[in-house]
């Protein structure tokens, strides 16, 4: 069984078991999580999809470790003008396991 969900403004496809990393979400590792916001859902050719959710869906998962995420590196520079500026930015991310799909 599958499931679409959405979280943090993007969207992603999980399965029971799947491990995903997902923009922060409040809690500690060991925490349980649900996403009521699934917008298609099925397996072995039966889908259902939701008009933009599917009703009565939800995912269930556990945070395993709230982390940052790899370092983007911001450059910025004007020409012949001697102007450079160098930023570090690391995002903070949450890794979810999923551990059931209902619905």
């Amino acid at each position: 069984m599958f499931a679409v969900i959405q979280t943090g403004g993007k969207q992603y496809k999980v399965a029971e078991n799947d491990i995903i990393v997902v923009e922060k979400l409040d809690g500690e590792a060991g925490d349980k999580v649900s996403f009521g916001d699934v917008l298609m859902h099925g397996k072995d050719g039966d889908v259902k999809v939701g008009a933009p959710l599917v009703k009565g869906a939800s995912v269930a998962g556990e945070i395993l470790e709230q982390r940052k995420g790899a370092k983007v590196l911001v450059f910025k520079k004007k020409r012949r003008q001697n102007y450079r500026r160098k930023k570090g930015h690391r995002q903070n991310e949450t890794a979810i396991k999923i551990t059931g799909i209902t619905g």
